[in-house]
């Protein structure tokens, strides 16, 4: 990354905090890390599934003891681009992007009520919903209406935190107090949708509007939805009501758990055998991305190849701001090239030559695989 006018060329990179975007349908830690929730009625495989994620890359996941800890995993979210960059600036250090899954609790009879269960994902940028589609002790599997089941559950509880701001905001009236009438409004289009049994995603403006991210409505998160199916079937069952603004994914996961933990050359030879083209852990990652319509663009600073995480349609400016607030405080311009043509030409220098090197203002919006420069001064 390129620092100019008497700036520091040692300038280090903040540790991400929690960043908001103005989409405000998800959230992630300053480009960084982006945190997915699964969920899933009791025996739908939910710990499989998060098993077979974070055992795609050998990587460790935390649990405190205890059955009402919350399990966290942190895995890489691995990109041919990093790796190519790093190769070509000689990188030092290699920083992924990377994603965070969370398996919340499980209750206890009496002792964890499950109002609790969901504000442990409500922190979370997407939700994971895991269906059985496979025969347990002797009961069929019932996939859609499992689904359903849970996504009413989301909604009734959304609704109650609705219904609850919107009294709350009455008796203030009442009071004389006043209100954000836009924010009063937007309940209001929130509790006539989830009163209709639709979940808030379905109107996606409403869902993202920065005046709600507040209330960390479920049913306005992001969803992908990961049919359970057994090591034998590689097909999805047929929805007769399929749920709108959703991914559907067939994972077959007690199979790709066990995968997961193999030695690299063996877990081929099984993914070729069962025609399992990538890990879970990619094309749960693929989709995600896709679903939250997220990118990457790259940096390289201080011997450091980086890759960060932003929403589609981010410009330079919030760009700038996810790898340093100063940067976004003292931007000048924005030194860009495409991962392609940096690939091809092999530095910046001979981008700059053959004219592929753009110097684009704080209004320019970032592409998936843009290598910028930022210049700034502070």
């Amino acid at each position: 990354m390129k620092v100019e006018r008497g700036d520091r060329n040692d300038f280090p990179v903040e540790n991400p905090p929690t960043q908001a975007y103005n989409d405000g349908s998800f959230r992630l830690e300053r480009g960084l890390l982006m945190k997915l929730g699964i969920i899933g009625l009791p025996g739908a495989g939910k710990s499989t599934i998060f098993a077979a994620l974070t055992g795609a890359r050998g990587e460790d996941s935390s649990q405190k003891p205890g059955r009402t800890d919350i399990r966290i995993g942190t895995v890489r979210v691995v990109d041919e681009r990093v790796d190519s960059l790093s190769r070509l600036y000689k990188a030092k250090k290699t920083t992924y992007a990377q994603v965070e899954y969370l398996l919340p609790s499980q209750p206890i009879p009496n002792t964890v009520s499950e109002s609790l269960i969901w504000n442990q994902v409500r922190v979370c940028d997407g939700l994971i919903h895991v269906v059985r589609n496979f025969l347990s002790s002797g009961t069929p599997p019932s996939p859609e209406s499992d689904f359903w089941r849970l996504e009413e559950e989301m909604i009734l509880s959304d609704l109650v935190v609705a219904d609850k701001k919107i009294e709350r905001m009455d008796l203030d009236s009442r009071r004389g107090l006043k209100s954000n009438e836009e924010e009063r409004r937007l309940l209001a289009v929130c509790k006539e949708l989830l009163e209709k049994g639709e979940p808030l995603r379905v109107e996606p403006e409403t869902a993202a509007s920065p005046l709600l991210r507040g209330f960390t409505f479920l049913s306005a998160k992001p969803q992908l939805v990961i049919v359970n199916n057994d090591e034998d079937s590689e097909s999805e069952p047929e929805w007769s009501n399929p749920p709108e603004s959703v991914e559907r994914l067939v994972v077959r996961g007690r199979l790709e758990m066990e995968i997961g933990s193999m030695p690299p050359e063996e877990a081929r030879d099984f993914l070729e055998e069962y025609h399992i083209r990538d890990s879970v852990l990619d094309r749960v990652i693929r989709v995600s991305y896709h679903l939250m319509k997220l990118i990457s663009f790259f940096t390289v600073l201080n011997e450091e190849v980086r890759a960060w995480t932003i929403p589609r349609s981010t410009p330079a400016l919030e760009a700038a701001g996810t790898v340093h607030s100063d940067m976004k405080k003292g931007f000048i311009r924005a030194e860009v090239v495409s991962y392609d043509d940096l690939k091809a030409l092999g530095s910046f220098a001979e981008a700059r030559k053959a004219g592929k090197a753009r110097l684009e203002g704080k209004e320019y919006i970032v592409q998936d695989g843009d290598v910028i420069q930022f210049r700034f001064n502070v």
